[in-house]
């Protein structure tokens, strides 16, 4: 039994693998990567190809004889192309090579969700099933990581701010590998996992920083106008601001705010506390 873990030098990519090397075999692992010097470096002792979702023929090559593929969904970027043209190669070249199994790295509540960032991957579940290819949908929420910006302004300014009060399930995004490495292996997956933690606000993360940190330090919600003016004063560019503060805006349409067990049940144990999260975040 090959399985393959594609995108593998990305930070998800990489947790993934390392977590996989440790449940089977390495030599029935092949890592798929754009930059094969890279990953060469990250992963030695492993089979490498390169296989960029950028051109088909490539990532055709790479998926050949590999029976069981984690599917790492592009970045929102993309490449040369379109994420949707990028997956679309994906898809075609499991076909082509008969993979009898992937997982794919999805976002929650994919085929209902009514956030702009849902409809490439609601796209590409929908080409997975249609392709007849056994597979698992792993529905993320939002990473804890995501909010690093947010932990590092109130360390180091002692203010943690924040716009919108709504929820989302945050949780770390090696929990959420971890998670996808375990349904990857197992031969009874389900269809659809709707990963996430326990839903929670801003004003929870900034209680929880505040156990981090050896001082309090004051959590705020302003409006979306005084948080961009905030992160101007703060050196940001207007433009960098506005990026920042539409981070939030997933968040507060309340595309995050409904939570499951999954991913609890799939780990078989508790989740990290948020405190001990954040400080693995921004406690070197």
């Amino acid at each position: 039994m090959k399985y393959a873990i594609t995108a593998a030098t990305g930070r998800f990519g990489i947790i993934a693998v390392n977590y996989l090397t440790k449940q089977i075999d390495p030599k029935d692992i092949v890592i798929i990567a754009r930059n094969f010097k890279k990953a060469q470096k990250l992963f030695p002792n492993l089979t490498i190809r390169t296989g960029n979702y950028d051109r088909p023929n490539e990532i055709s090559k790479a998926l050949s004889n590999i029976d069981r593929v984690l599917f790492i969904s592009s970045t929102v970027d993309g490449g040369e192309i379109t994420r949707l043209e990028q997956h679309k190669n994906v898809v075609s070249a499991l076909k082509r090579n008969h993979v009898s199994y992937v997982a794919y790295t999805s976002f929650t509540h994919a085929q209902n969700s009514k956030s702009s960032l849902a409809n490439d991957h609601k796209f590409t579940e929908n080409l997975i099933t249609d392709s007849k290819i056994s597979h698992s949908f792993l529905r993320n929420n939002w990473y804890l990581e995501n909010e690093t910006n947010f932990f590092k302004i109130g360390k180091d300014k002692k203010k943690a701010i924040y716009w919108t009060a709504n929820r989302a399930g945050w949780a770390l995004e090696r929990e959420y590998a971890e998670a996808a490495v375990k349904v990857l292996i197992n031969k009874d997956a389900k269809e659809i996992y709707e990963f996430s933690g326990s839903a929670h606000t801003y004003e929870d993360l900034g209680l929880a920083l505040n156990q981090v940190l050896n001082y309090k330090c004051d959590i705020m919600r302003v409006t979306k106008e005084n948080y961009i003016k905030y992160l101007e004063e703060q050196g940001l560019s207007h433009q960098n601001s506005e990026m920042y503060a539409s981070f939030q805006n997933i968040i507060d349409e309340g595309s995050l705010s409904d939570t499951t067990n999954d991913l609890t049940t799939v780990l078989n144990h508790p989740l990290t506390k948020l405190s001990d999260g954040i400080k693995e975040i921004i406690i070197k």
